[in-house]
Protein backbone atom coordinates (compact mmCIF):
# COMPACT_ATOMS: atom_id res chain seq x y z
CA UNK A 1 0.00 0.00 0.00
CA UNK A 2 2.80 2.40 0.95
CA UNK A 3 4.52 1.65 -2.34
CA UNK A 4 1.32 2.49 -4.20
CA UNK A 5 1.03 5.85 -2.41
CA UNK A 6 4.61 6.73 -3.33
CA UNK A 7 3.93 5.76 -6.93
CA UNK A 8 0.89 8.04 -7.06
CA UNK A 9 2.90 10.94 -5.59
CA UNK A 10 5.70 10.40 -8.09
CA UNK A 11 3.16 10.60 -10.91
CA UNK A 12 1.27 13.62 -9.53
CA UNK A 13 4.17 15.95 -8.75
CA UNK A 14 5.50 16.20 -12.33
CA UNK A 15 1.93 16.65 -13.55
CA UNK A 16 1.35 19.48 -11.10
CA UNK A 17 4.67 21.28 -11.37
CA UNK A 18 6.16 20.07 -14.61
CA UNK A 19 5.78 20.93 -18.24
CA UNK A 20 2.14 19.87 -18.56
CA UNK A 21 0.82 23.25 -17.61
CA UNK A 22 -2.83 24.03 -18.49
CA UNK A 23 -3.14 26.76 -21.13
CA UNK A 24 -4.49 30.26 -20.49
CA UNK A 25 -3.17 30.73 -16.96
CA UNK A 26 -1.62 33.93 -15.61
CA UNK A 27 2.03 33.82 -14.53
CA UNK A 28 3.53 35.22 -11.34
CA UNK A 29 6.08 37.66 -12.77
CA UNK A 30 7.42 39.27 -9.59
CA UNK A 31 6.90 39.40 -5.82
CA UNK A 32 7.80 42.54 -3.88
CA UNK A 33 7.29 43.87 -0.36
CA UNK A 34 7.67 47.17 1.48
CA UNK A 35 7.84 47.70 5.25
CA UNK A 36 6.46 50.81 6.96
CA UNK A 37 6.02 51.80 10.60
CA UNK A 38 2.51 50.39 10.93
CA UNK A 39 2.05 47.94 8.08
CA UNK A 40 3.77 45.85 5.43
CA UNK A 41 2.68 45.70 1.79
CA UNK A 42 3.09 42.58 -0.34
CA UNK A 43 2.63 42.86 -4.11
CA UNK A 44 2.36 39.84 -6.40
CA UNK A 45 2.61 40.94 -10.03
CA UNK A 46 0.77 38.82 -12.60
CA UNK A 47 0.87 38.55 -16.37
CA UNK A 48 -2.91 38.96 -16.61
CA UNK A 49 -5.83 39.95 -14.41
CA UNK A 50 -7.41 37.58 -11.92
CA UNK A 51 -10.38 37.68 -9.55
CA UNK A 52 -10.33 36.94 -5.84
CA UNK A 53 -13.00 34.27 -5.51
CA UNK A 54 -12.31 33.10 -1.96
CA UNK A 55 -11.64 35.16 1.17
CA UNK A 56 -8.30 35.35 2.90
CA UNK A 57 -8.08 32.80 5.69
CA UNK A 58 -6.20 33.21 8.94
CA UNK A 59 -4.63 30.21 10.68
CA UNK A 60 -3.35 30.17 14.27
CA UNK A 61 0.24 29.35 15.07
CA UNK A 62 1.17 25.71 15.49
CA UNK A 63 4.28 25.66 17.72
CA UNK A 64 4.53 21.87 17.67
CA UNK A 65 4.77 21.89 13.89
CA UNK A 66 7.01 24.96 13.93
CA UNK A 67 4.46 27.02 11.99
CA UNK A 68 3.73 30.69 12.81
CA UNK A 69 0.36 32.38 12.59
CA UNK A 70 -0.40 32.96 8.92
CA UNK A 71 -2.75 34.29 6.29
CA UNK A 72 -3.37 32.46 3.06
CA UNK A 73 -5.26 33.09 -0.15
CA UNK A 74 -5.93 30.83 -3.14
CA UNK A 75 -5.88 32.46 -6.57
CA UNK A 76 -7.56 30.61 -9.42
CA UNK A 77 -6.20 30.84 -12.94
CA UNK A 78 -2.57 31.40 -11.97
CA UNK A 79 0.59 29.34 -12.52
CA UNK A 80 3.77 29.63 -10.48
CA UNK A 81 5.23 26.13 -10.84
CA UNK A 82 8.43 25.73 -8.86
CA UNK A 83 9.20 29.45 -8.62
CA UNK A 84 9.27 30.96 -5.12
CA UNK A 85 9.07 27.50 -3.56
CA UNK A 86 11.80 28.46 -1.08
CA UNK A 87 9.83 31.51 0.00
CA UNK A 88 10.83 35.13 0.53
CA UNK A 89 12.14 36.14 3.95
CA UNK A 90 10.88 39.44 5.38
CA UNK A 91 11.48 39.45 9.15
CA UNK A 92 10.40 43.05 9.73
CA UNK A 93 8.61 42.47 13.04
CA UNK A 94 5.25 42.11 11.31
CA UNK A 95 5.82 39.52 8.57
CA UNK A 96 8.13 36.56 8.89
CA UNK A 97 8.00 35.75 5.18
CA UNK A 98 6.00 35.10 2.03
CA UNK A 99 5.44 31.74 0.36
CA UNK A 100 3.79 30.99 -2.97
CA UNK A 101 3.14 27.51 -4.30
CA UNK A 102 1.14 25.68 -6.93
CA UNK A 103 -1.81 24.47 -4.87
CA UNK A 104 -3.64 22.82 -7.79
CA UNK A 105 -2.99 22.65 -11.52
CA UNK A 106 -4.93 25.90 -12.00
CA UNK A 107 -4.50 27.76 -8.71
CA UNK A 108 -1.72 29.09 -6.50
CA UNK A 109 -1.68 29.59 -2.76
CA UNK A 110 -0.16 32.78 -1.34
CA UNK A 111 0.87 32.37 2.29
CA UNK A 112 1.97 35.24 4.53
CA UNK A 113 3.72 34.02 7.68
CA UNK A 114 3.08 36.49 10.49
CA UNK A 115 5.14 37.76 13.39
CA UNK A 116 2.32 40.05 14.52
CA UNK A 117 -1.12 40.93 13.22
CA UNK A 118 -3.96 43.41 13.74
CA UNK A 119 -5.85 43.52 10.44
CA UNK A 120 -5.33 43.24 6.69
CA UNK A 121 -6.76 44.28 3.34
CA UNK A 122 -6.48 42.59 -0.04
CA UNK A 123 -7.14 44.14 -3.45
CA UNK A 124 -6.34 43.50 -7.10
CA UNK A 125 -5.13 46.23 -9.45
CA UNK A 126 -4.46 46.45 -13.17
CA UNK A 127 -1.89 48.17 -15.41
CA UNK A 128 0.11 46.17 -14.40
CA UNK A 129 -2.00 43.37 -12.99
CA UNK A 130 -1.18 42.58 -9.38
CA UNK A 131 -2.43 41.36 -6.06
CA UNK A 132 -1.83 43.72 -3.12
CA UNK A 133 -1.88 42.50 0.49
CA UNK A 134 -1.46 45.02 3.30
CA UNK A 135 -0.92 43.64 6.81
CA UNK A 136 -1.32 46.12 9.69
CA UNK A 137 -0.12 45.98 13.28
CA UNK A 138 2.61 47.10 15.67
CA UNK A 139 5.91 45.43 14.98
CA UNK A 140 7.50 43.01 17.42
CA UNK A 141 11.15 43.48 18.29
CA UNK A 142 11.53 46.49 15.99
CA UNK A 143 11.90 50.06 17.21
CA UNK A 144 9.16 52.27 15.81
CA UNK A 145 10.26 55.00 13.46
CA UNK A 146 10.62 58.28 15.28
CA UNK A 147 8.17 60.86 14.06
CA UNK A 148 9.64 64.30 13.40
CA UNK A 149 7.65 67.45 14.00
CA UNK A 150 5.81 69.24 16.76
CA UNK A 151 4.02 67.03 19.29
CA UNK A 152 0.64 68.18 20.54
CA UNK A 153 -0.73 67.80 24.09
CA UNK A 154 -3.22 65.22 22.85
CA UNK A 155 -0.44 63.09 21.39
CA UNK A 156 -1.45 63.87 17.83
CA UNK A 157 1.00 65.19 15.30
CA UNK A 158 0.72 68.56 13.59
CA UNK A 159 0.60 68.63 9.79
CA UNK A 160 4.16 68.77 8.52
CA UNK A 161 4.93 66.41 5.63
CA UNK A 162 3.11 66.78 2.32
CA UNK A 163 3.51 64.16 -0.39
CA UNK A 164 3.03 65.54 -3.91
CA UNK A 165 2.15 63.04 -6.60
CA UNK A 166 2.56 64.31 -10.20
CA UNK A 167 0.23 62.05 -12.16
CA UNK A 168 1.43 59.71 -14.92
CA UNK A 169 5.01 59.93 -16.26
CA UNK A 170 7.44 58.00 -18.45
CA UNK A 171 5.69 55.67 -20.88
CA UNK A 172 2.33 56.93 -19.58
CA UNK A 173 1.73 60.46 -20.91
CA UNK A 174 -1.72 60.76 -19.39
CA UNK A 175 -4.21 62.86 -21.34
CA UNK A 176 -2.93 64.46 -24.55
CA UNK A 177 -4.59 67.72 -25.46
CA UNK A 178 -4.47 70.70 -27.76
CA UNK A 179 -1.15 71.06 -29.55
CA UNK A 180 0.13 67.80 -28.09
CA UNK A 181 0.11 69.11 -24.52
CA UNK A 182 0.78 66.12 -22.26
CA UNK A 183 -0.72 65.71 -18.82
CA UNK A 184 2.49 64.22 -17.40
CA UNK A 185 4.43 67.39 -18.27
CA UNK A 186 1.85 69.70 -16.72
CA UNK A 187 1.67 67.73 -13.49
CA UNK A 188 5.42 67.47 -13.03
CA UNK A 189 5.99 71.17 -13.62
CA UNK A 190 3.21 72.12 -11.23
CA UNK A 191 4.44 69.70 -8.56
CA UNK A 192 7.99 71.07 -8.71
CA UNK A 193 6.71 74.64 -8.28
CA UNK A 194 4.28 73.63 -5.54
CA UNK A 195 7.09 71.87 -3.67
CA UNK A 196 9.05 75.14 -3.50
CA UNK A 197 5.97 77.06 -2.38
CA UNK A 198 5.28 74.57 0.40
CA UNK A 199 8.88 74.45 1.59
CA UNK A 200 8.88 78.24 1.80
CA UNK A 201 5.88 77.90 4.13
CA UNK A 202 7.59 75.48 6.45
CA UNK A 203 6.34 72.16 5.12
CA UNK A 204 8.48 69.12 4.50
CA UNK A 205 7.79 67.97 0.92
CA UNK A 206 8.24 64.59 -0.74
CA UNK A 207 7.59 64.04 -4.47
CA UNK A 208 6.64 60.62 -5.76
CA UNK A 209 8.57 61.50 -8.91
CA UNK A 210 10.76 64.49 -9.75
CA UNK A 211 11.49 63.54 -13.35
CA UNK A 212 9.79 61.92 -16.34
CA UNK A 213 9.48 58.29 -15.27
CA UNK A 214 6.71 55.78 -14.80
CA UNK A 215 5.70 54.76 -11.27
CA UNK A 216 3.14 52.13 -10.33
CA UNK A 217 0.20 53.23 -8.23
CA UNK A 218 1.19 51.23 -5.18
CA UNK A 219 4.74 52.58 -5.47
CA UNK A 220 3.38 56.12 -5.29
CA UNK A 221 1.61 55.41 -2.02
CA UNK A 222 4.55 53.32 -0.83
CA UNK A 223 6.72 56.43 -1.15
CA UNK A 224 4.12 58.41 0.80
CA UNK A 225 3.92 55.87 3.61
CA UNK A 226 7.71 55.51 3.84
CA UNK A 227 7.99 59.29 4.17
CA UNK A 228 5.41 59.30 6.99
CA UNK A 229 3.34 61.75 5.00
CA UNK A 230 0.59 63.72 6.70
CA UNK A 231 -1.20 64.75 3.51
CA UNK A 232 -1.22 63.29 -0.01
CA UNK A 233 -1.95 65.59 -2.99
CA UNK A 234 -2.13 63.98 -6.43
CA UNK A 235 -1.91 66.42 -9.34
CA UNK A 236 -3.60 65.75 -12.69
CA UNK A 237 -4.96 67.49 -15.77
CA UNK A 238 -8.36 66.65 -17.17
CA UNK A 239 -9.64 65.71 -20.63
CA UNK A 240 -13.02 65.47 -22.36
CA UNK A 241 -14.40 64.57 -25.77
CA UNK A 242 -16.21 67.90 -25.98
CA UNK A 243 -13.57 70.56 -26.44
CA UNK A 244 -15.80 73.15 -24.79
CA UNK A 245 -15.60 71.47 -21.37
CA UNK A 246 -13.39 73.37 -18.96
CA UNK A 247 -12.81 73.95 -15.28
CA UNK A 248 -11.04 72.79 -12.14
CA UNK A 249 -12.27 70.04 -9.83
CA UNK A 250 -10.88 68.39 -6.73
CA UNK A 251 -11.63 64.81 -5.67
CA UNK A 252 -11.50 62.97 -2.41
CA UNK A 253 -12.16 59.31 -1.70
CA UNK A 254 -15.48 58.15 -0.34
CA UNK A 255 -17.35 54.86 -0.05
CA UNK A 256 -19.89 56.25 -2.52
CA UNK A 257 -19.17 58.03 -5.78
CA UNK A 258 -20.86 60.38 -8.17
CA UNK A 259 -21.78 58.96 -11.55
CA UNK A 260 -20.04 61.66 -13.55
CA UNK A 261 -16.72 60.91 -11.79
CA UNK A 262 -16.48 57.40 -13.24
CA UNK A 263 -14.95 58.38 -16.57
CA UNK A 264 -12.38 60.64 -14.91
CA UNK A 265 -11.47 57.93 -12.41
CA UNK A 266 -11.25 55.31 -15.15
CA UNK A 267 -8.79 57.43 -17.15
CA UNK A 268 -6.59 58.36 -14.20
CA UNK A 269 -6.65 54.78 -12.85
CA UNK A 270 -5.83 53.41 -16.29
CA UNK A 271 -8.81 51.05 -16.31
CA UNK A 272 -12.27 50.76 -17.85
CA UNK A 273 -15.36 52.25 -16.13
CA UNK A 274 -16.59 48.73 -15.39
CA UNK A 275 -13.39 48.06 -13.43
CA UNK A 276 -13.99 51.23 -11.43
CA UNK A 277 -17.40 49.85 -10.45
CA UNK A 278 -15.63 46.75 -9.19
CA UNK A 279 -13.38 49.02 -7.18
CA UNK A 280 -16.44 50.41 -5.41
CA UNK A 281 -17.24 46.97 -4.03
CA UNK A 282 -13.71 46.82 -2.68
CA UNK A 283 -14.03 50.26 -1.13
CA UNK A 284 -17.14 49.22 0.75
CA UNK A 285 -15.02 46.75 2.71
CA UNK A 286 -12.43 49.32 3.75
CA UNK A 287 -12.45 51.83 6.59
CA UNK A 288 -12.58 54.75 4.16
CA UNK A 289 -15.13 56.63 6.27
CA UNK A 290 -12.49 57.35 8.92
CA UNK A 291 -10.25 59.48 6.73
CA UNK A 292 -12.85 60.69 4.21
CA UNK A 293 -14.17 63.70 6.20
CA UNK A 294 -10.66 65.09 6.56
CA UNK A 295 -9.88 64.51 2.89
CA UNK A 296 -13.10 66.29 1.99
CA UNK A 297 -12.17 69.25 4.15
CA UNK A 298 -8.78 69.46 2.47
CA UNK A 299 -10.36 69.16 -0.99
CA UNK A 300 -12.79 71.98 -0.25
CA UNK A 301 -10.01 74.30 0.88
CA UNK A 302 -7.91 73.59 -2.22
CA UNK A 303 -10.84 74.00 -4.59
CA UNK A 304 -11.89 77.29 -3.00
CA UNK A 305 -8.33 78.57 -3.06
CA UNK A 306 -7.91 77.89 -6.77
CA UNK A 307 -11.31 79.23 -7.81
CA UNK A 308 -11.35 82.37 -5.66
CA UNK A 309 -7.67 83.12 -5.15
CA UNK A 310 -6.17 83.24 -8.62
CA UNK A 311 -4.83 86.66 -9.69
CA UNK A 312 -7.18 88.92 -11.63
CA UNK A 313 -4.69 88.94 -14.49
CA UNK A 314 -6.10 85.52 -15.42
CA UNK A 315 -9.68 84.98 -16.57
CA UNK A 316 -11.95 83.46 -13.88
CA UNK A 317 -11.52 79.76 -13.23
CA UNK A 318 -14.58 77.64 -13.96
CA UNK A 319 -15.58 75.90 -10.72
CA UNK A 320 -16.54 72.25 -11.25
CA UNK A 321 -16.61 71.67 -7.53
CA UNK A 322 -15.46 69.09 -5.01
CA UNK A 323 -16.41 65.52 -5.88
CA UNK A 324 -16.15 61.99 -4.61
CA UNK A 325 -14.15 59.68 -6.84
CA UNK A 326 -12.91 56.08 -6.75
CA UNK A 327 -9.21 56.64 -7.43
CA UNK A 328 -6.73 53.84 -6.73
CA UNK A 329 -3.98 56.26 -5.74
CA UNK A 330 -6.22 57.74 -3.03
CA UNK A 331 -7.55 54.63 -1.37
CA UNK A 332 -4.12 53.00 -1.23
CA UNK A 333 -3.06 55.87 1.03
CA UNK A 334 -3.73 55.83 4.78
CA UNK A 335 -3.55 59.62 5.16
CA UNK A 336 -5.97 62.40 4.12
CA UNK A 337 -5.60 62.48 0.35
CA UNK A 338 -7.01 64.48 -2.58
CA UNK A 339 -6.67 64.52 -6.35
CA UNK A 340 -6.64 67.88 -8.14
CA UNK A 341 -7.69 68.13 -11.79
CA UNK A 342 -6.06 71.45 -12.68
CA UNK A 343 -7.87 72.04 -15.97
CA UNK A 344 -8.67 70.46 -19.33
CA UNK A 345 -5.80 69.95 -21.75
CA UNK A 346 -8.47 69.33 -24.41
CA UNK A 347 -9.88 72.85 -24.05
CA UNK A 348 -8.04 75.40 -26.16
CA UNK A 349 -8.13 78.21 -23.59
CA UNK A 350 -7.18 76.00 -20.66
CA UNK A 351 -4.45 74.24 -22.60
CA UNK A 352 -2.97 77.68 -23.26
CA UNK A 353 -3.14 78.44 -19.54
CA UNK A 354 -1.59 75.14 -18.52
CA UNK A 355 1.34 75.82 -20.85
CA UNK A 356 1.91 79.18 -19.15
CA UNK A 357 4.52 79.09 -16.37
CA UNK A 358 2.94 82.10 -14.68
CA UNK A 359 -0.47 80.42 -14.55
CA UNK A 360 0.91 77.16 -13.16
CA UNK A 361 2.94 79.11 -10.59
CA UNK A 362 -0.16 81.04 -9.51
CA UNK A 363 -2.16 77.83 -9.13
CA UNK A 364 0.64 76.21 -7.14
CA UNK A 365 0.69 79.23 -4.83
CA UNK A 366 -3.06 78.94 -4.20
CA UNK A 367 -2.79 75.22 -3.42
CA UNK A 368 0.07 75.98 -1.01
CA UNK A 369 -1.98 78.65 0.74
CA UNK A 370 -4.89 76.21 1.03
CA UNK A 371 -2.62 73.69 2.76
CA UNK A 372 -1.47 76.41 5.16
CA UNK A 373 -5.11 77.16 6.01
CA UNK A 374 -5.75 73.46 6.52
CA UNK A 375 -2.74 73.20 8.84
CA UNK A 376 -3.74 76.28 10.81
CA UNK A 377 -7.39 75.28 11.11
CA UNK A 378 -6.55 72.65 13.69
CA UNK A 379 -6.30 69.72 11.24
CA UNK A 380 -4.11 67.50 13.39
CA UNK A 381 -5.90 64.18 13.09
CA UNK A 382 -3.79 62.49 10.43
CA UNK A 383 -2.02 60.17 12.89
CA UNK A 384 -5.25 58.65 14.14
CA UNK A 385 -5.43 56.61 10.98
CA UNK A 386 -2.10 54.83 11.53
Amino acid sequence: MRRLVWLVLILLVPLLLGAKRPPGLADVTEVRHWSYPDYTRVVVELSQGVEIKTPVKRLPANPKAGKPERLYLDLEGVWVGRDYQEGIAVGDGLLEGIRIGQNTKTAIRVVVDLQHYKRHRVITLSHPNRLVIDVYGPRRGVNRVAEPGRRLPSGLRAIQTVVLDPGHGGRDPGAIGVGGLREKDVTLSMAQTLAKELEARGFRVVLTRDDDRAIDLEERTAIAEAARGDLFVSLHANAARRRSVRGVETYYLDEDHERHSLNVAARENGVSPSEVNELQRTLAKLRVHEVSPHSRRLAEMIQEGIVRGMPRSFPPVSDLGVKKGPFYVLFLSTMPAVLVEAGFVTNKAEARRLRDDAYRDAMAEQIAEALVRYRESGATLARRFR
